[in-house]
């Protein structure tokens, strides 16, 4: 962390992606987008006619699963672009187009689901089993389910031409938190002046200096705070599309709504909160140990990420941090082993942070693109684990594309959690397994435990608000910033405990969180993370057997509803005995780091 952000055009290549794969250039971009113009019209001449034979049907799966295919690929390299550098309007404008051209698509392609589900059940029947629909009977069974939420024709043509403004809210939060919002620079521990970040908060956080921490706390939510007005309009206008959404397809609520396509009962999302609030009391003890070990009689919001093992301290080069995850990965095999050195040795990643870059890190790509990496690599050990993250996300979907023909290839958020943090749970046994010194094992059990704190409890708490903002606009409360954060700041006081003495701009979270604009994604994140816990552990405990059938869940892709397939591979979330397993885990490794720490 010195002095201000490099430009783009500063960083070194080898760290940065190389989209020429997807196209060569921004010219041949522009040459495939004005070829694709049209792309609908050869649809259209099988409208009023999909209930005639079973080859019009195929037809119409085939040739909109290819124009889908087509159009991602668009868009994949206009966002990648994008993300690099988010004031760049060449880029901007890129992907308006493009969003654009999908929304005209979807509103002229609207008639094909209404069609289908008015053709008669007998005479869908007789073509699902015929041989031109294979390819496509899982697809014809999750169009036919939707039955109960689909509207007319013109209807559903309508709700297609508004998905562009209504994505509005999501747009220009993206906007205004990664291009427009500046941070003003704060003095790191020598007192020199560092630019504050999103990418570098954690790491100010992390600092061992109390004033340096409790500065980037204050600096960054002051400036959150001066925007909270338009925050708080953002976030209330994506709620209400959300349940806009639900209210027009006859669902019985917005978090039904979300759940819907993954086949998956309200029960599961509703037993997540109610079994993490059962092991409150064991978070609030992990809470009270690193009060104890900081020295704090009470501690705050900004002491929450700081290392407790005062004689560690992890700072991790690039290279180093590619070792360690292509290491820590051998357990799944050399297939696997195989494809990670390709994302190293391919430009698969763009490492560092720059100016207008996107914050945080993802993974993202389409068919007939690479399983691309984003990162804002700092030299934490977080930034280690968030590689093997997002690492196991990339390798999801090489194994998945590799298997699957593109109509089912897409995998559900809820398998992909389960994918990224199952490489975290390797990264962590490789280290405890690496270092031998006692003071860097209890770095690490601190380590699990906050990837716990932050995966699990903080993920849940997030689930929970997620519920309760849109309960409120189900009931006509208007989310205005003041009920946004009274409503947060208590939430979080019910998660920390009483120990900690919460400054009262964390109740100003909720305005820089940019989950909240997924529609009930975090919950994902805590469900894939106990699931990765008894995952790992059936890997490393040697047997090909469980290393095959985690292959397997990879390469099964969107080809059956998500809880099936994780419960092929070993583990049933419908259940809460996996949560539960895993915050026994986290029960047990508190003890291990009081033990370690003599406290």
């Amino acid at each position: 962390m010195t002095g201000k952000q490099k430009k783009r055009d500063e960083l070194p290549a080898e760290l940065t992606w190389d989209l020429t794969p997807l196209y060569s250039s921004d010219a041949a971009w522009e040459q495939a987008f004005q070829v694709f113009a049209g792309r609908e019209e050869k649809v259209l001449v099988l409208k009023g006619r999909l209930g005639s034979s079973a080859e019009n049907l195929a037809a119409a799966f085939r040739w909109s699963d290819e124009i889908e295919r087509e159009v991602s690929k668009l868009y994949v390299y206009a966002h990648l672009r994008s993300d690099e550098d988010t004031t760049n309007t060449r880029y901007m404008g890129m992907q308006d187009r493009v969003r654009s051209r999908m929304v005209q698509v979807g509103a002229a392609l609207a008639w094909i689901e209404p069609e289908i589900m008015a053709i008669d059940e007998a005479t869908i029947e007789r073509f699902r089993h015929e041989d031109v629909m294979a390819p496509y009977r899982w697809a014809l069974t999750l169009v036919l389910r939707k039955k109960p939420h689909t509207l007319s024709e013109s209807e559903e043509r309508l709700l297609s031409m508004a998905a562009e403004p209504l994505g509005t809210p999501a747009k220009t939060f993206s906007l205004l938190n990664n291009a427009d919002l500046r941070f003003p620079e704060i003095s790191d521990e020598q007192g020199q002046p560092v630019e504050l970040t999103h990418g570098n908060y954690i790491k100010f956080l992390e600092n061992r200096d109390r004033s340096v921490r409790q500065h980037a706390f204050l600096t960054l939510y002051e400036t959150y705070g001066r925007v909270k007005n338009t925050l708080a309009s953002l976030l209330d206008g994506n709620v209400k599309k959300h349940v806009f959404h639900a209210r027009v397809r006859r669902h019985g609520s917005a978090l039904q709504a979300a759940l819907f396509d993954d086949h998956i009962d309200q029960q599961v999302y509703d037993n997540l909160i109610a079994t993490v609030h059962d092991y409150l009391p064991d978070f609030y003890r992990y809470v009270d140990l690193r009060c104890r070990m900081l020295g704090l009689d009470k501690p705050d919001m900004f002491d929450m990420y700081v290392p407790i093992v005062p004689e560690v301290h992890f700072e991790v080069e690039y290279e180093e941090a590619c070792r360690w995850v292509t290491e820590a990965l051998r357990p799944l095999g050399d297939e696997y082993g195989a494809v990670v050195r390709r994302v190293f040795t391919e430009r698969w990643i763009d490492v560092l942070e720059c100016r207008g870059k996107r914050s945080g890190a993802y993974s993202s790509g389409c068919y007939d693109s690479k399983p691309y990496i984003l990162l804002n690599y700092q030299g934490t050990l977080d930034h280690v684990f968030t590689l093997a993250h997002e690492m196991g996300h990339s390798l999801h979907s090489y194994f998945s594309d590799e298997a699957q023909p593109h109509i089912y290839a897409q995998y559900s958020i809820v398998a992909a959690e389960v994918a990224s943090t199952t490489n975290e749970a390797l990264l962590h046994h490789y280290l405890m397994e690496k270092f031998t010194d006692p003071h860097r094992k209890a770095y690490l059990l601190n380590h699990l435990c906050d990837g716990f704190k932050g995966t699990v409890f903080r993920q849940t708490m997030f689930a929970e608000f997620e519920k309760m903002i849109h309960d409120k606009a189900e009931h006509g409360i208007p989310l205005t910033p003041d009920e946004l954060s009274e409503s947060y700041y208590q939430l979080n006081s019910r998660y920390y405990g009483p120990a900690v003495d919460a400054h009262r701009h964390i109740a100003l979270e909720w305005a820089r969180i940019p989950h909240f604009y997924y529609n009930f994604y975090v919950y994902k994140y805590a469900t894939g993370f106990a699931a990765a816990q008894a995952l790992a552990a059936g890997i490393l405990d040697g047997s090909s057997e469980n290393v095959d059938r985690y292959l397997s869940f990879l390469r099964a892709g969107g080809s059956r509803f998500p809880l099936d397939i994780l419960a092929q591979a070993g583990v049933d979330l419908r259940d809460s005995q996996p949560v539960r397993a895993a915050l026994e885990i986290f029960r047990q490794t508190v003890a291990e780091l009081g033990a370690a720490l003599g406290a």
